[in-house]
């Protein structure tokens, strides 16, 4: 049986948050840039990379495993490239610390590769290639992750050998269309999804997971807390495989970072490595061109007679935004369960403030 949940506004979460962080060591300006993200992610219906991940950031900072006094490390700065290493610190405030330097570049010769090295966990993707877009930019993004047991069973394998590695891409908006955003673990699920379902007390998708003896499973409990037992999926078989791989070469190695295979160290933090591209779409053509093009391709494709006429064909992105609106309006939904995990947190650390 599900557990019951509970809404919170997002101004009371992002507070939380922010206090939990500045109370665990973090300066006041990571904390509010590393709040806003988790609770963005949130507000788009991404709970797997939002607030709940707040008791094991709490942790992280405990044991050293994020660098609260790190300063970013320039490695290579070119007209077109960028290498930055995040020196241990946190995600959101270095990842978006590169998307504007990256940008800046790519307005100026078209396009632009960057790298971000040795940089705590990342969060949502898809905040990185929105920042690009609102800057009219397309983006990619590949991610790996060390510093972490693996998760993800290679295809055809019966044991975890990857993170869940995700991709995105982002495309800017036109004077008719939202911006198209496509972000995606390369893991049939996510981690925080099974987490999640764990909290709930209900089965995950067939063919999401595998359990301790390499057999596929439904139940969830195996991956409630931060010990794992078996292994998350690939995304569509040898497909997802291949992709969980290219962003071991594109972001672990690229960025110096390292891949997760067990010679690089694992701590038991969450350390990501970035590879992303940018492209200013007005050095590849005619702007008003482009931007009616992405218009017609978007009618012709929403305009698939749906198999079910209550789920009809969406345009990647939409799904964040429809729930973004609702949660502004009717509060973040939030099972009990992580509640009185974030409430212990924040009790652990002298923080007054409960959910």
């Amino acid at each position: 049986m599900s557990t019951p949940e509970r809404r919170l506004t997002p101004a009371e979460l992002l507070a939380f948050c922010r206090e939990v962080l500045v109370a665990g060591g973090a300066r006041p300006d990571d904390a509010d840039c590393v709040a806003t993200h988790l609770v963005d992610a949130n507000l788009k219906g991404h709970d797997s990379h939002g607030a709940g991940l707040l008791p094991a950031y709490a942790q992280h900072m405990k044991d050293g495993q994020v660098n609260l006094s790190a300063l970013d490390k320039v490695l290579a700065d070119t007209s077109v490239i960028l290498r930055i290493d995040a020196d241990g610190g946190w995600g959101a405030p270095a990842g978006q610390r590169l998307v504007e330097r990256a940008s800046a570049k790519a307005h100026e010769h078209g396009l632009a590769a960057a790298t971000l090295g040795h940089v705590h966990h990342l969060g949502r993707i898809g905040a990185y290639a929105e920042q690009a877009a609102a800057a009219g930019l397309v983006s990619m993004h590949f991610v790996n992750v060390t510093d972490h047991a693996p998760l993800v069973a290679p295809y055809r394998g019966s044991d975890a050998r990857f993170g869940t590695n995700p991709v995105c891409i982002g495309y800017p908006a036109t004077p008719s269309r939202p911006v198209f955003l496509l972000d995606m673990a390369t893991s049939q699920i996510a981690l925080g999804k099974v987490r999640i379902a764990a909290n709930r007390g209900v089965a995950v998708p067939s063919g999401s997971l595998i359990d301790a003896r390499g057999m596929p499973t439904t139940d969830p409990s195996g991956m409630a807390g931060f010990e794992l037992e078996g292994a998350l999926a690939p995304l569509g078989k040898h497909k997802g495989y291949g992709l969980a791989f290219a962003c071991e070469l594109l972001a672990g190695v690229l960025s110096g970072g390292g891949t997760i295979q067990p010679g690089t160290p694992r701590k038991g933090g969450i350390t990501n490595g970035l590879f992303s591209i940018f492209i200013d779409p007005t050095a590849f053509g005619d702007e008003d061109w482009m931007q009616a093009e992405t218009d017609a391709m978007a009618r012709y494709a929403l305009a698939s007679p749906p198999m079910d006429w209550d789920s009809p064909v969406l345009y990647p992105g939409d799904p964040e935004r429809a729930i973004a609106g609702k949660r502004t309006k009717e509060g973040i939904p939030m099972d009990e369960v992580t509640v009185g995990q974030l409430n212990k947190t924040a009790e652990r650390l002298g923080v007054a403030e409960r959910l």
